[in-house]
C-alpha cells in the first residue's frame, strides 16, 4: 500500500460542490478561448516541497512521517519516492511535474556517480510517464544546497567549483531533454553576495554571463527543443542576488547576448520579496516577451521572507492570467505549484487539500480572466488612454522623426494640454465585479 492510496481520485463536482476533494472550477478539457484549460494552464506539482521537505524549519527539525523519508539515500528509496509521487500526480489528475537533480536522487561523491545516479532514476520517470502519462514541465541543477556551493556556483571564485557546476547542470539538461521536458530552468539561490567586502561583482557577473552562455550552447548541441528560464530572485539566502527582478534579469541576458535564448521563470513570493507585485513582475517580462512559465505561491505579508505558501489570492491570480489571455498565453511553460503545506499540516491529505486549493483558484481566475477579456471595457479604458501615442505627433515622437525643438515648437502652438483622470476607482470596481 503506497502512502496516498486511501486517497481519493479528485474530480469536477462544480461550483455548489462541498467536497473539499473535487474540483469547483478545474475542468481540464474546457474550453477557454478556443483552447483546453488545461492547455493555458499546464499545471505542475514540483517535487522538491512535495516529496523531499521534512517539515522542518530553522528552529526545529521535520514534523512530517512521509515513508521515503526514512528510506536513505540509495536508488531504492529514491524509486519508492518516485512510486508515491506518481501516484500523488494521478490522484491529483494533474498532467505535469518539475523537479532538481537533488530532489530525484542522491547524487553521491563525485560528478561520475552524480550522473550515474540521476541516468538511473531518470529512467525509472520515464518508465512511469509512461505509464500514468504525466510530463515533465522543466528541469533543474540544484546549485545551491551542497557545501561547496556556499558561494555560489556560477559566480564562484572558484574555477573548479564553477566546472562542477557546469558539470551537474550538463547531467540534469541532458536528462530534461531525455525525459521530454518543455523547459530548463536556472535559479541562482547564492549566485549573489552577503558582503562586498570579499566580492569582485564585475568578476562574478561576468562568469554568470559565460556560463548562460555555455547552457545556451549546450541546448542546441544537444537538440534541446524546450526554453532555458531564468528565476528571478532578489534575496534569501544571499543578502543580494544577480537575478534580483524581471528587469534586472533583463539587463543581464541583454549584456551578455542572450536575449531570444533565455526567458523567465517568475514567482509571485519572488516578486513580493523585491518590493513588486506579481502582476508587475508578469507584466514587465510580457513586455519585453521574457515569460517563459510560473511559479504559483504567495507569501505570508507578515513575514519576510520566502514562505512559499498555497496561492489564495484570487484577485492578483485573475489579473495575472487576464494579462497573459490579452497576449497570447504562454508557449513552452506552465503554472508550477511551488508551494508547501504548513509545517502542521501533517497528514497525506493535507498534500491533497493544498493542491486541490491552488489549481480550483488557477481555474477560476482563467475564468474571471475570460470573462473580463470579453467585456472589453479594462483593455478598451487603456487603448484610449494611450490613444495619441499611436498616430500624429505622439507617432513621429516615438519614431524619432522629430527634434526636441521641434516637439517645444509644437507644444508652444498647441492649446495648454490639462489632465485626465486616470479612473482608477472605476477600475477597480471594474476589476470586483469579475472576481
Amino acid at each position: 500500500m503506497g502512502y496516498f492510496s486511501d486517497l481519493p481520485t479528485v474530480r469536477y463536482e462544480g461550483p455548489e460542490s462541498r467536497n473539499p476533494l473535487a474540483f469547483r472550477y478545474y475542468q481540464p478539457d474546457r474550453l477557454v478561448l478556443g483552447k483546453p484549460m488545461v492547455e493555458h494552464l499546464r499545471p505542475a506539482v514540483c517535487y522538491w516541497h512535495s516529496f523531499c521537505w521534512p517539515g522542518s524549519d530553522v528552529f526545529g527539525p521535520g514534523t512530517f512521517t512521509r515513508p521515503w523519508l526514512t528510506l536513505g539515500d540509495g536508488l531504492d528509496a529514491a524509486k519508492a519516492k518516485a512510486d508515491d509521487a506518481f501516484d500523488f500526480f494521478q490522484k491529483l489528475t494533474i498532467p505535469y511535474f518539475a523537479f532538481h537533480d537533488v530532489d530525484a536522487v542522491s547524487l553521491g561523491n563525485n560528478l561520475t556517480e552524480a550522473r550515474s545516479n540521476l541516468d538511473a532514476i531518470a529512467d525509472y520517470f520515464a518508465q512511469k510517464m509512461q505509464q500514468t502519462g504525466v510530463k515533465l514541465l522543466w528541469g533543474t541543477a540544484n546549485l545551491f544546497s551542497h557545501p561547496r556551493y556556499q558561494a555560489g556556483g556560477a559566480t564562484n571564485p572558484d574555477p573548479a567549483i564553477f566546472a562542477y557546476a557546469a558539470g551537474q547542470v550538463r547531467n540534469m539538461l541532458e536528462v530534461t531533454h531525455r525525459l521530454g521536458g518543455k523547459n530548463y530552468v536556472l535559479w541562482g539561490g547564492r549566485e549573489g553576495y552577503d558582503t562586498l567586502l570579499n566580492t569582485d561583482m564585475r568578476q562574478e557577473l561576468d562568469q554568470l554571463g559565460r556560463f548562460l552562455n555555455l547552457v545556451v550552447e549546450h541546448k542546441h548541441k544537444i537538440g534541446f527543443k524546450g526554453t532555458i528560464l531564468i528565476e528571478p530572485k532578489p534575496c534569501e539566502p544571499t543578502k543580494h542576488q544577480y537575478d534580483f527582478d524581471a528587469a534586472t534579469v533583463h539587463a543581464l541576458l541583454a549584456k551578455y547576448g542572450l536575449l531570444g535564448e533565455v526567458k523567465l521563470n517568475l514567482e509571485v513570493n519572488h516578486a513580493t520579496l523585491a518590493g513588486h507585485s506579481f502582476e508587475h513582475e508578469v507584466a514587465y517580462a510580457l513586455g519585453y516577451g521574457l515569460l517563459g512559465s510560473v511559479d504559483l505561491n504567495r507569501g505570508d505579508p507578515q513575514n519576510g521572507w520566502d514562505t512559499d505558501q498555497f496561492q489564495n489570492d484570487i484577485q492578483e491570480t485573475t489579473l495575472v492570467l487576464y494579462r497573459l489571455l490579452h497576449a497570447g498565453g504562454l508557449d513552452t511553460g506552465g503554472f508550477n505549484f511551488d508551494a508547501k503545506v504548513r509545517r502542521q499540516s501533517i497528514d497525506a491529505v493535507d498534500m491533497l487539500h493544498g493542491h486541490v486549493g491552488g489549481l480550483d483558484l488557477l481555474a477560476r481566475a482563467l475564468l474571471n480572466a475570460e470573462a473580463l477579456l470579453a467585456d472589453g471595457q479594462l483593455p478598451g479604458f487603456v487603448a484610449n488612454r494611450y490613444a495619441g501615442w499611436k498616430s500624429g505627433p505622439g507617432a513621429d515622437i516615438l519614431a524619432g522623426k522629430l527634434s526636441l525643438v521641434e516637439i517645444a515648437d509644437q507644444a508652444v502652438a498647441a492649446p495648454v494640454p490639462h489632465p485626465v483622470s486616470g479612473r482608477q476607482e472605476m477600475l477597480e470596481n471594474l476589476v470586483q465585479r469579475f472576481i
